[in-house]
């Protein structure tokens, strides 16, 4: 696979990084206080000590400083049978924005979608997020209005979590 050479993947010393770029997406998106992950929650699912890793992530740096993330893992779809990726994350400094760096990143993971046989590259984003919006549809994303998402967690996780029947 021949990548952007900003592009590469995460190794456990970005792990700080990682996280900063995550606290400054949730500031961003105007949900700081939920950013609650930690070194530790971020090592066990991109570096396990055993098994395999459930998540993976790839660094964009502009001049030898991570200046942007895309945090990844993959779905299924049982339609295709076939597996995907979900894009969790994709942030790039604001002071980098326009540098093409979100375009390589995103770049990135359709190169892993081609090489592996994967059939989906997807994500959500906010409604209001029109710089977002724009930056996707310019790249020829469609989004999926047929479908709405829907979240349990906190409270209403744990109570349907502990529910028998």
């Amino acid at each position: 696979m021949t990548l952007d050479s900003r592009i590469r993947s995460a190794t456990s010393a970005d792990i700080p990084e990682i996280l900063r770029v995550i606290r400054d997406l949730a500031t961003y998106e105007k949900a700081p206080e939920q950013a609650v992950a930690t070194d530790t929650d971020l090592q066990a699912v991109l570096f396990p000590d055993h098994g395999h890793p459930s998540t993976f992530c790839h660094i964009g740096e502009i001049d030898g400083k991570v200046a942007g993330i895309a945090l990844w893992f993959l779905s299924f779809s049982t339609w295709t049978g076939k597996q995907g990726i979900w894009l969790e994350d994709l942030f790039v400094d604001p002071q980098q924005r326009g540098t093409g760096l979100g375009k390589a990143l995103l770049a990135s993971l359709a190169q892993v979608c081609v090489e592996r046989g994967l059939t989906r590259l997807e994500w959500c984003v906010l409604n209001w997020n029109t710089p977002s919006i724009e930056f996707y549809d310019a790249l020829g994303a469609l989004p999926q209005d047929d479908w709405t998402t829907y979240r349990l967690d906190g409270d209403a996780l744990a109570k349907v979590g502990g529910a028998r029947a």
